[in-house]
């Protein structure tokens, strides 16, 4: 297999204090690195139309992501004209880290992935009258309720992961996007249902 036909590898960059934690829960932030994630590199004014925002604030922002080795810049232009790029492909933490500050750090950032997923949904839900049929009913909305062990839960998560990885060359790799195919949406969540009262289950006993 030549260099050019190689799948290209998913790289990770790891947030691993409370600092860099902190730096990534900004929600300006996290869409500037989903934008040079997906769309490659873009300069501030790019970036700025793109997302709605000045390019002052994008160019502030953009340095602050690269102390944290999340963005840098690729060479040329000057000033809010220079084109930033993403260093990795995707972002990881601990979610349960020992440190308590850093544990404090991840659960703001939780807290601020959690919004974000929330405003893109309503924007989808206000936008789709006006999105085409086809899309409209492929997108999905629902929940399923189960009875899951921890590892069970773990290993569903694994599974789904698998699945949504399969098209991940797409991402990096502009050429293998279908026609017809969009920048897509899907929310990976799985947690323990603490809305209603634990109860402990009494095995039932033949008379």
């Amino acid at each position: 297999m030549s260099d050019e036909q190689a799948a290209p590898a998913r790289t990770v960059t790891l947030l691993d204090n409370a600092m860099a934690l902190r730096a990534y829960a900004h929600p300006v932030r996290m869409k500037l690195i989903l934008a040079l994630r997906t769309r490659g590199p873009l300069t501030a004014t790019q970036a700025g139309r793109l997302l709605g925002e000045s390019s002052g604030t994008c160019s502030f922002h953009l340095r602050q992501l690269a102390k944290y080795g999340l963005v840098e810049e690729t060479g040329g232009g000057t000033g809010r004209e220079k084109p930033w790029r993403a260093t990795t492909t995707s972002t990881a933490w601990d979610d349960t880290p020992d440190d308590p500050e850093a544990a404090a750090a991840a659960g703001l950032l939780a807290e601020a992935l959690a919004e974000s997923y929330f405003g893109q949904l309503m924007r989808w839900l206000e936008a789709r009258p006006g999105q085409p049929e086809q899309w409209q009913r492929a997108a999905f909305l629902g929940d399923r309720v189960l009875w899951l062990t921890p590892e069970e839960l773990t290993r569903m998560g694994e599974e789904l992961l698998a699945v949504t990885g399969r098209y991940f060359d797409r991402m990096v790799r502009p050429e293998l996007r279908p026609p017809g195919s969009r920048l897509v949406t899907y929310l990976h969540l799985g947690f323990p249902n603490v809305t209603l009262p634990e109860e402990t289950v009494t095995p039932h006993e033949e008379g």
